[in-house]
């Protein structure tokens, strides 16, 4: 097997010298965590302690994977503890205003949420099936959470900015790039895989790093953040109402990657990591699988996902194919359910804060599958208008808790990438899938949306469900009533 070096290797202390300088007993030196060396002992006990603690752990070297041996490099300077979030205070809220500008490009509910524009010029543009075209935004979702595994993990390790740089770099070349496609095959690959893979190397960090900064008000923080996509979710669907007509799709697509690009740019010269490196440690915590609370929400969140783009992606679609609206009038209802959204992001998450963010998710879930169900018994223009607000807000409310609930399940600062991305790679997997199913089932009803509000409303239902089972079981391990 190809040996690898691990760093210098310490020296053994002499007869001369019965003590171990702080350089000799930084772990950096070796690249191995938790070397066990006494600092005040006799020469004999210094190599006897030396021959057990740390020769056994060189040569076991080379049964580390390459991500461990890089994620155990750690120095005595990881272990400083913080303190306690700032919760509040000036370098929180900083903290917390550059992300919104962050997730204002990046983030799922932005451009993503407006995928309903694309998706509907798209079909006509490329003469493809609604379900061909929701893969492209379908794929751009599923790699936005299924590296969060990754990203997570690498956040929690120290290389928030590093990831955070690749994600930006990605998401505007890839929107750059999408402006010269012509092939649907040239856009899956540009607008779904590029920008996706950038969209996943931005968002779990940034949660990641928002929930370190703070305890009492988390939740409304990340509401807030959240909030970033709602004015993404107005201004890309503006922009292209506004210029499609007038300089066409090439040079509509390079003003929205220029919105981008500046965007990015102010958010990522303002963000900083608060909390130590955490290098030691697997990439997966399997551990937090036997939380059943943790486990019962990853299956709840699942199922959610699996509706709650549904509305986003088709509400333009089917306000022109059902409800006769112009192309205009069609992206304007989109605008409305994605600004309306910001009162789902803000109020569920001012009241996470005192009642527990579980507390808030489940109803809020209910709602959501509530709102799309009675979507089948829309029957007019205004009566459309009217729906698509309270789903909007039910909706915005729904993607908004859940990372708030989720970094509620953590209660150490220094794993919280690692947990969150463990879920948003399953949640992928449901993103991935959801749009595409309720595209294939609209194809077989031959445009009828029946089948395919069943099938999102039900999984949301369904979601809520498993939220609420999760959060039983998180109150009974507190001692709390669960009524």
């Amino acid at each position: 097997m190809a040996s690898f070096s691990l760093g210098r290797q310490p020296s053994v202390p002499t007869q001369a010298d019965g003590t171990m300088s702080n350089e000799e007993t930084d772990n950096e030196n070796i690249g191995l965590p938790d070397a066990k060396i006494s600092k005040a002992h006799s020469p004999e006990s210094s190599s006897i302690q030396y021959e057990r603690d740390i020769i056994p752990r060189i040569n076991d070297a080379n049964e580390l994977s390459i991500a461990d041996c890089v994620l155990s490099r750690i120095t005595s300077r990881t272990t400083i503890d913080p303190g306690p979030p700032p919760d509040g205070d000036f370098r929180a809220w900083m903290c917390d205003l550059p992300t919104v500008k962050l997730l204002t490009r990046k983030k799922k509910r932005g451009v993503i949420n407006s995928f309903g524009v694309f998706q509907s010029y798209y079909v006509e543009a490329l003469s493809r099936s609604p379900s061909d075209i929701a893969w492209i935004g379908s794929i751009e979702i599923f790699f936005l959470f299924s590296i969060g595994t990754f990203t997570g993990r690498l956040t929690d390790a120290g290389f928030f900015r590093p990831i955070a740089i690749l994600g930006a770099v990605l998401v505007v070349t890839g929107t750059l790039v999408t402006s010269a496609c012509t092939q649907y095959w040239h856009i899956f690959f540009a607008q779904g895989v590029c920008v996706g893979l950038g969209n996943g190397c931005l968002f779990c960090p940034s949660i990641a790093l928002v929930s370190t900064y703070f305890q009492k008000h988390r939740s409304i923080a990340i509401g807030i953040t959240a909030c970033g996509s709602t004015t993404g979710g107005v201004i890309f669907p503006s922009i292209a109402r506004e210029l499609l007509p007038r300089i066409g799709f090439p040079w509509t697509i390079r003003v929205i990657g220029l919105v981008q690009a500046v965007s990015l740019v102010v958010a990522l010269a303002s963000l900083k990591s608060r909390i130590p490196p955490r290098r030691t440690g697997s990439l997966v915590e399997w551990a937090a699988f036997k939380e059943m609370e943790y486990s019962y929400y990853a299956v709840g969140a699942f199922l959610c996902f699996w509706g709650v783009f549904f509305a986003f992606f088709f509400v333009a679609a089917y306000a022109r194919d059902i409800q006769g609206l112009s192309y205009a009038k069609s992206l304007d209802l989109l605008m409305i359910m994605s600004g309306i959204g910001i009162l789902g992001r803000l109020i569920p998450n001012y009241f996470a804060d005192r009642t527990g963010a579980l507390t808030m998710f489940v109803p809020t879930a209910g709602m959501a599958a509530l709102m799309i169900l009675s979507w089948m018994a829309v029957d007019s223009q205004t009566g459309l208008y009217v729906w698509a607000c309270f789903t909007g807000t039910a909706l915005g409310g729904v993607q908004a808790m859940f990372p708030s609930a989720l970094a509620s399940l953590t209660s150490d600062p220094s794993k919280q990438g690692t947990r969150i991305g463990m879920i948003f790679t399953i949640v992928s997997f449901a993103a991935l899938t959801g749009s595409p199913i309720s595209g294939a089932l609209l194809s077989a009803a031959q445009g009828r949306y029946i089948g395919a509000q069943v099938f999102a409303g039900t999984a949301l239902a369904l979601g809520m469900f498993f939220l609420a089972v999760a959060w039983v079981v998180q109150r009974r391990k507190e001692g709390k009533s669960t009524w």
